[in-house]
């Protein structure tokens, strides 16, 4: 099952002339980690060709995923942790050969972390298309070329079906727990839906900072950001992973991700933390940047260094398909399908992923605690950032699963 995918060619490196927008020079035309590249703690697993929801087929799939701590005889310690749109399946440990970033929930899982990797088999894939080697616009087509924009629209269920085939890879016929946050958070929701249907039991589910169907506001502050990369000339129609070093669409990545990374922090925060104030030895009257200028800039930098503009893409219009009542009679009504226990978490100053969103899960699901609120200044990014506050409600939470499975199996 673990493999190593073929090598489908070297990245170029020839210097760019001038480079644009702020962006600092010699930025590979994509970020995506690529076959040949070191794969770090990343397994790889083929799942098969795969029928999309919106027709057509993807004829090999392959799902890169990271595991920490051991699976039980009876296989009914296996937790599944999703990751956001920009994340991966790095959830845990440094930066290092493979992996440029640390784990983005490092304080959530590991040992004697709340989900505890002493007790818990955690599994965390990287999403159907992304770029961290899952199949996606940079993985290899069967012509040899990467995808780029031919690579197919994918919905959330689509990402789920390859997920559950990744469960079935690996034997797992039960999650105790199916965590995720933001985008993790919509594909989270489908498992509790999909998950049982394809015999693969979800005793809890940990829906944070997420909602049941995007909305209206949540697909017109992706709008810009989609043109923001499709208008960068270095998009090159998708076609862009020939192109040399500081030539991709990293401008238009680069804008996007400042555009996201707003709705991802509250106004109090920016203000707080800003206010009006400039960027040290600039001058805002005459050319020079606001600190949160400088600050915004410095987070389009970093993503376009590290991630996949085609990707980008293709997660945030997946994103944009996301309704659980789709074909099961309106959301309410796919709700109350989830037999899970279930626990809703939601931060209170999300301008992205609003409390009253959440608070539509916990009010329908019938195995559904009542709805917890994380209090922060941070917006959306709580989830990744008040560990003191969102560690102990998932940490209880797994205890309480645990004491019922116990109760259970007595019985």
């Amino acid at each position: 099952m673990p493999r190593e995918p073929a090598r489908f060619g070297p990245r170029p490196t020839t210097p760019p002339a001038t480079s644009r927008a702020r962006v600092k020079p010699l930025t590979p035309a994509s970020g995506a980690w690529r076959p040949g590249d070191d794969p770090g703690r990343r397994q790889f697993a083929d799942v098969g060709g795969l029928e999309l929801e919106g027709g057509g087929l993807l004829p090999a799939v392959t799902l890169a995923y990271e595991t920490y701590g051991t699976l039980d005889a009876d296989g009914r310690n296996a937790v599944l942790v999703l990751h956001a749109l920009t994340g991966d399946s790095h959830v845990a440990g440094p930066a290092g050969p493979g992996h440029v970033t640390a784990g983005w929930w490092d304080d959530m899982v590991g040992p004697g972390r709340p989900i505890d990797t002493d007790k818990y088999f955690v599994v965390v894939p990287n999403v159907l298309g992304g770029c961290q080697g899952s199949t996606g616009p940079s993985s290899p087509a069967p012509d040899g070329r990467a995808w780029g924009a031919r690579f197919p629209r994918v919905t959330t269920r689509d990402q789920v079906a390859a997920e559950i085939r990744l469960a079935r890879a690996l034997g797992i016929t039960t999650w105790q727990l199916v965590a995720g946050s933001s985008m993790g958070g919509l594909r989270a929701l489908e498992w509790a839906v999909m998950g049982p249907e394809a015999g693969v039991e979800v005793r809890g589910l940990a829906a944070i900072a997420t909602s049941a169907q995007t909305g209206a506001d949540q697909i017109a502050w992706s709008h810009p950001q989609l043109a923001a990369i499709r208008l960068d000339p270095g998009w090159h129609g998708g076609d862009y992973y020939d192109q040399p070093d500081g030539h991709g669409p990293h401008a238009g990545l680069a804008v996007a991700r400042q555009i996201a990374h707003t709705t991802y922090r509250s106004a109090q925060e920016l203000d707080t933390r800003f206010g009006r104030l400039p960027q040290g030895g600039e001058d805002p009257m005459v050319d020079g940047r606001y600190a949160v200028q400088s600050y915004l800039d410095h987070h389009g930098d970093k993503l376009a260094r590290r991630f996949d503009a085609n990707s980008y893409i293709v997660l945030t219009e997946s994103m944009n398909t996301h309704d659980l009542g789709r074909d099961r009679g309106g959301v309410e009504q796919a709700l109350t399908q989830i037999t899970a226990r279930t626990l809703v978490v939601a931060v209170d100053s999300d301008r992205l992923f609003p409390p009253a969103q959440a608070a539509r899960i916990a009010a329908w699901v019938p195995q559904a605690d009542d709805l917890r609120i994380i209090t922060s200044p941070y917006g959306h990014d709580g989830f990744l950032i008040e560990f003191d506050q969102l560690g102990p409600i998932v940490r209880d939470f797994l205890e309480d699963l645990d004491v019922a499975e116990r109760v259970r199996a007595q019985a």
